[in-house]
């Protein structure tokens, strides 16, 4: 569940994708934190879990980096506070964070073209 400072940790987060900042997104993720990323085989995503604090920023940054003119917006998701990245108008990646304390936990990353559709 989510508690009212965990709502500033996402804002923090998308701001730092926006900015496309490393330093940023490391700033804000726990030691032992993890990402997970579901491209469904269509999309370039890692192929397992990624730990720790510099390798989820790189893998987060990673994504980033494949739209040049990526937007983040913090958005419901799955009825909890997420970043919807957009690029050319359309929705290419759905991020869900886990936050614990004021830092993020855990990342997950939705890719996958098929699961992205009803985003608009």
């Amino acid at each position: 569940m989510f508690k009212r400072g965990d709502h500033a940790v996402v804002h923090r987060f998308a701001t730092a994708c926006r900015a496309g900042s490393a330093g940023a997104i490391r700033s804000l993720l726990t030691p032992d934190v993890v990402a997970v990323s579901d491209g469904g085989g269509q999309v370039f995503a890692a192929p397992g879990p990624v730990r720790g604090i510099a390798q989820v920023a790189e893998s987060v940054c990673n994504v980033l980096g494949l739209h040049p003119d990526i937007a983040p917006t913090v958005e419901a998701v799955n009825g909890q506070p997420g970043v919807v990245l957009r690029a050319a108008g359309r929705v290419v990646a759905v991020v869900s964070l886990k936050v614990t304390g004021a830092k993020v936990a855990a990342v997950w990353i939705v890719l996958n073209p098929d699961k992205l559709r009803h985003w608009v």
